[in-house]
């Protein structure tokens, strides 16, 4: 284990074959003056995700994809570096430029700062209404001192002390970057928003999928603030106006005509998937927790139902 870096960097991925390499070498190319690891945590890709981070040195954690949840990974990650600092990316994500580490490591010259996070755009292929959802999350001017939890840790940096004595949560379905926020923040903390740290972070999600992502953070959310509701007028309500926010966008941008069917269908889905996340109300079950983290390969846990199964008959996996 590496104990002279100043910055370890995280990133959890799971069949990101596609873009690990482009990551990778753009975070190889930062002009910085921190010393840094990077650490893969890796929840049973079977592409060839793990053999291209290889040939970039990385520190590889492996986790079993029945115990994946964003807060186990990013623990199981941060708990393998000895680092001052821990920034954090997605692994379908990459800096726009070379001074990304240092525009995000800097605000911690500050003792008080606990959690840096920074800007996100789309590229040519994201549907226009995410590109409004980053344009309004990510403004493009920086906070030196943000009064509010909300972050993301697509693009984000924490003080690894701070995180020593607050874990995020395991338990969540999502969000566990805005819980961990609150809770710093509760302890007095700083928060800072570093516009200039600048990632592109790239979603290729079919409907399905958008619907899933925003009904797994709607539950995280209803448990986080238990007072929040949404009801089905709600969901009318905000599906009209982003809509219309977006038609009106996209007719100044020039990008009305080609985005015109494709807009609704993002916030239908989008609010929609918060509806329903706000109405489930079973406990968080493991064939819950892969149909929203792995929709696209349930072969993975079929393969790992049957050996369970067979052991349990006193069948080694050998002997398959």
């Amino acid at each position: 284990m590496n104990s002279n870096k100043d910055l370890s960097i995280i990133i959890r991925a799971f069949n990101e074959e596609k873009h690990i390499q482009k990551l990778l070498a753009e975070i190889r190319r930062q002009k910085s003056s921190y010393k840094f690891e990077i650490i893969l945590v890796d929840s049973g890709s079977t592409d060839r995700t793990v053999d291209i981070a290889k040939s970039f040195d990385v520190v590889l954690v492996q986790i079993k994809p029945q115990d994946f949840s964003f807060g186990y990974s990013l623990n199981r990650g941060i708990e393998r570096s000895t680092s001052k600092y821990c920034a954090i990316i997605s692994a379908h994500c990459y800096p726009k430029n070379k001074n990304w580490i240092e525009n995000l490591i800097s605000p911690f010259k500050d003792e008080d700062v606990a959690l840096v996070y920074g800007k996100q755009r789309g590229t040519y292929s994201t549907r226009y209404a995410e590109q409004q959802i980053f344009a309004k999350w990510f403004p493009e001017e920086s906070i030196d001192d943000q009064q509010h939890p909300f972050c993301n840790n697509a693009n984000a940096a924490i003080r690894r002390s701070v995180w020593k004595e607050t874990k995020y949560d395991e338990n969540l379905t999502g969000l566990e970057d805005v819980h961990w926020a609150s809770e710093i923040l509760s302890k007095g903390f700083k928060i800072v928003y570093a516009a200039k740290a600048s990632i592109v972070h790239i979603h290729e999600e079919n409907n399905q999928q958008i619907f899933r992502r925003y009904k797994r953070e709607a539950i995280a959310f209803k448990k986080l603030f238990s007072g929040e509701k949404f009801s089905i007028l709600k969901f009318f309500h905000l599906l009209f106006m982003h809509i219309i926010g977006d038609y009106v966008h996209a007719f100044q941008d020039k990008e009305l005509v080609k985005n015109i069917c494709e807009i609704p269908i993002f916030r239908f889905m989008q609010f929609w998937g918060t509806y329903r996340g706000f109405k489930y109300k079973d406990l968080i079950s493991d064939d819950f927790r892969r149909r929203f983290y792995y929709p696209r390969n349930p072969e993975i846990f079929n393969t790992l139902k049957k050996r369970k199964e067979i052991t349990k008959r006193g069948i080694t996996s050998e002997q398959i």
